[in-house]
């Protein structure tokens, strides 16, 4: 029969564990909110008035992202779909209420191809005055997604706009364009719900709200942390960085975009914080398919 004093240090280890666990979810917790934060858009609705405006969150928000640099233990995106989808879809993009920042058409809607020659992946060369980003489109895995950035492409929507946002935190490291305004708060004036890796998951399985790691050489699209809420506003990945799986991947960035994105890094943030307008101001000038 153990004595008082076992049985007292077995409830102190099982107290341990307890707070342990208690600990680690709280952390996990900390930093999913710290990357929708970083990267959310978020809409506030008045008056039947639709305004988006960029969440940046608060300066302890941004020190505890900077202080992270434990990307590594989380569980990394998977590499494709379970399941192929099938050889076409269709799409929805119902407009957001707001006027867009740029005229834009919504792109079609049916028939959108998944696969076939010329089809699964497709390339494009993003040209800025920083230097060329050469783009990989996997219209395989989120083909409603490619559709709408290759329609805005070709409409010269990205044509001479702004990078507006560049975060440098060791845990989430990408720059965001693909707002004409330059402010984080324009769009299309249409929106389309999330593909792989959102779609992976069951809306209500635990998993889907778990930070995993979006590695270097991502491309993936901007929103409310919503399903239903992309529009024009994409980020590039230039280092492994830690989110939700709440973020649609619909592509890679080549290793000169990546040397592109490490100059337009190296430079910074202007006024020095880990979030904010780049320092190396960078516009796209061009956005077109090879």
């Amino acid at each position: 029969m153990p004595s008082n004093a076992q049985r007292r240090q077995a409830a102190k280890r099982k107290l341990e564990r307890q707070l342990e666990r208690r600990a680690e979810r709280e952390r996990k917790r900390r930093r999913a909110t710290i990357a929708l934060s970083a990267l959310g858009v978020i809409m506030v609705v008045g008056a039947g008035v639709a305004l988006w405006a960029v969440n940046r969150g608060d300066d302890t928000a941004t020190e505890a992202a900077s202080n992270d640099t434990s990307g590594s233990e989380y569980a990394a995106l998977p590499e494709g779909r379970s399941e192929p989808l099938p050889e076409t879809v269709n799409c929805s993009y119902p407009a957001d209420g707001r006027e867009p920042s740029k005229p834009a058409q919504p792109p079609r809607t049916e028939g959108i191809r998944t696969t076939g020659e010329g089809n699964t992946d497709v390339s494009v060369s993003v040209e800025t005055n920083q230097g060329n980003i050469g783009l990989i489109l996997h219209n395989d895995d989120s083909p409603c997604t490619v559709n709408s950035f290759l329609s805005l492409a070709s409409q010269n929507y990205f044509d001479d706009t702004t990078c507006h946002r560049l975060t440098t935190s060791p845990s989430l490291q990408v720059l965001q364009c693909g707002d004409p305004s330059g402010s984080g708060s324009g769009g299309p004036g249409y929106q389309f719900a999330n593909e792989f890796p959102t779609d992976q998951f069951a809306a209500d399985d635990p998993a889907a709200q778990e930070p995993m790691t979006y590695p270097r050489g991502t491309l993936a699209m901007a929103n409310t942390g919503q399903p239903e809420t992309n529009g024009s506003q994409f980020f590039l990945v230039y280092g492994d960085s830690v989110l939700p799986p709440q973020y649609t991947v619909f592509g890679t960035i080549d290793e000169t975009g990546l040397a592109t994105l490490d100059t337009i890094a190296a430079a910074g943030v202007a006024g020095g914080a880990a979030d904010g307008t780049p320092a190396l101001e960078t516009t796209l000038t061009s956005v077109r398919m090879d």
